[in-house]
């Protein structure tokens, strides 16, 4: 989670008024008051909320939340709900060999998603496809008519011949499926300098073969870059021999604070996009001012819980404290 310097409001000035250095007279233009501005170092952290049976709840107010860093409780200072910010999805698409006969069905979900989640005055999205290698499809957008096109260049991406690397363990290391480094490069070439709410949303069957980052490093690039990654499990049963990549996409979509999906006859590509559409719109913005205020770039563990029974949090299992730059 990335620190944001703000403007500090009427409500906090008075905390640090005695601290404030008035500006001299020659520093003020003439018949002007001069302005105090207080910087205020807020993590953000963006979650939803759901019910035992799965229900988004939308209807929580700030009292209801508890907030802790490292076990230790922080003071929620700034909360919203259905937050407005910008959104920037990265559609990363698995073109490996194992998913060869559901590419067709991939592009017409994630067009139709991308079609009714965009708000074309604010929101970005872009396409990225790996197998072999992982390669921009279409850059940042907010033309529905650019991303079809991106979409519609999906092709398989698969080692010479065909054949997809062997499932027992080797000493080379086959390029086959990069997934961690399309993971890295989206976070670190396309989202981390972005603002708003970011997320990536992974089709694949959740193997890699052959990237040069490994998944610690592709979950720490995501976390870095505050990005939320949507893992859906899409698995040709052909290739079952291959080893089961749910586990590995879980891990990343829960240390990132999103979620995955495993594609099924009741749950098709097309609800689960409106699955993940709904959650990025029933989200709550929660913003506080570590005690902690050392910026000593150690990653702090958070964890949010309701007042109220029976409630789990989805969020982003914490952030980095990277110094200012």
């Amino acid at each position: 989670m990335r620190f944001v310097s703000i403007a500090a409001l009427a409500a906090i000035l008075a905390v640090g008024l005695s601290a404030q250095t008035p500006p001299s007279p020659s520093t003020v233009p003439a018949g002007e008051s001069p302005t105090i501005r207080v910087e205020v170092e807020v993590v953000n952290i963006l979650c939803s909320v759901r019910d035992k049976h799965g229900r988004l709840i939308a209807n929580l107010d700030k009292d209801d939340f508890r907030l802790f860093e490292n076990n230790e409780e922080q003071e929620i200072k700034y909360f919203a709900r259905e937050t407005d910010l910008p959104l920037t999805i990265g559609l990363l698409v698995d073109v490996s060999k194992s998913q060869e006969r559901l590419l067709d069905v991939e592009k017409l979900a994630a067009h139709r998603f991308l079609s009714e989640v965009l708000r074309p005055t604010k929101d970005l999205a872009f396409v990225i496809s790996f197998g072999v290698e992982a390669e921009l499809l279409q850059d940042l957008t907010s033309s529905l008519d650019l991303l079809r096109d991106g979409l519609d260049a999906l092709r398989l991406s698969a080692p010479v011949g065909g054949v997809l690397p062997s499932p027992v363990p080797t000493t080379s290391k086959p390029k086959g499926t990069v997934l961690y480094d399309a993971i890295f490069l989206a976070s670190e070439d396309m989202l981390k300098d972005e603002v708003g709410r970011k997320v990536l949303v992974v089709i694949s069957d959740g193997v890699d073969y052959g990237s040069e980052m490994s998944k610690a490093e592709a979950i720490e690039a995501a976390q870095r870059a505050d990005v939320m990654v949507y893992s859906i499990y899409y698995a040709d049963p052909r290739y079952q021999y291959l080893r089961d990549g749910f586990g590995v996409l879980k891990r990343i979509s829960e240390e990132t604070g999103g979620r995955i999906f495993r594609v099924s006859r009741k749950w098709p590509l097309e609800r689960i996009f409106a699955e993940i559409q709904a959650e990025m719109r029933s989200q709550y913005s929660l913003g506080y001012t570590p005690t902690n205020s050392v910026r000593d770039g150690s990653f702090r563990r958070i964890r949010i819980k309701t007042v109220r029974k029976g409630l789990k949090v989805q969020a982003r299992r914490g952030y980095y404290a990277t110094p200012r730059s």
